[in-house]
């Protein structure tokens, strides 16, 4: 199994942990909710019914971001080689691997640091379709691809 696959399955399995994680909250916050509807009355009653419902709503919006986090993993086909940065592209620039795909944490695989990063942020936009010996600057720090995959 490449590096590229290893770090994508890894993350996909980091994310479907955190979905189940979201999911499990969510869940226990509508049993409660259901249990306490059923023995009370009065307004610490409609508080705690008020706090659990704005929980869930918090909740469920971090759920959204991870579960569109995981549609762009599911994107990628970690066995494309690529010429040129692309969603999915390893890259390698001054001495660090960037994993094109989306805001995620660093990982560390086969003693390597890996930063996953959105194609869209400021490094990775400017990374985006430019090829192996591409150089530019970025908050007055020069950048070099070394190598992309």
């Amino acid at each position: 199994m490449t590096l590229k696959q290893q770090l994508l399955d890894r993350y996909k399995e980091m994310l479907q942990d955190r979905i189940d994680v979201f999911q499990d909250m969510i869940s226990g916050l509508t049993e409660d909710a259901r249990n306490d509807a059923k023995g009370s009355a009065g307004d610490k009653h409609e508080t705690a019914l008020s706090m659990m419902h704005l929980e869930q709503e918090k909740l469920s919006h971090k759920l959204k971001e991870i579960l569109t986090q995981k549609a762009i993993l599911d994107k990628i086909d970690a066995s494309q080689v690529h010429k040129k940065v692309a969603l999915g592209s390893l890259v390698q620039a001054n001495g660090m691997l960037l994993f094109i795909a989306t805001a995620l944490p660093k990982i560390t695989l086969e003693n390597k640091n890996i930063f996953a990063l959105s194609p869209q942020s400021p490094l990775g936009s400017k990374l985006m379709g430019n090829e192996t010996g591409f150089t530019f600057d970025l908050n007055g720090k020069a950048y070099v691809i070394e190598s992309v995959a």
